[in-house]
């Protein structure tokens, strides 16, 4: 009996300096890629425009997407690859389903507000750093 074709979730976060059409064909383009390499698309959840922790490429939020699809393990070398060279995604995952696991969420997690240094990530080069002492 052959094993069932693993499932994946793609976080892209792309990035608000584009127009919407172009965000909406990088998408489409990972749709497109993910059917030329085997791999159906089960699910789309654009979650809009939302700050993120900390800055990406000078840029306080991003469109988020989640995607999720199944398809052949190799099909992810190949998306990977793409979207790291994708001058509009800003950053993406690619996270596999493993059985048992609740199903996405139908809504965007809530939006946190952190404070500029107190967001747990890194500091942007934007974000002044007082010395201490």
């Amino acid at each position: 009996m052959p094993e069932p074709t693993p499932t994946y979730d793609l976080v892209l976060l792309l990035s608000t300096s584009a127009e919407d059409e172009e965000r909406a064909k990088i998408v489409a383009d990972v749709e497109s890629a993910i059917a030329a390499g085997g791999g159906s698309v089960e699910r789309h959840d654009g979650w809009g425009v939302r700050p993120m922790s900390f800055r990406i490429n000078h840029q306080a939020d991003a469109d988020y997407h989640l995607l999720q699809f199944s398809g052949p393990p190799t099909l992810l070398e190949s998306l990977s690859h793409s979207l790291g060279i994708a001058d509009r995604v800003l950053r993406f995952r690619i996270i596999k389903v493993l059985p048992g696991q609740p199903p996405a969420p139908d809504s965007p997690p809530p939006v946190i507000a952190v404070a500029a240094h107190g967001s747990g990530g890194p500091p942007s080069r934007d974000t002044e750093v007082e010395p201490e002492g």
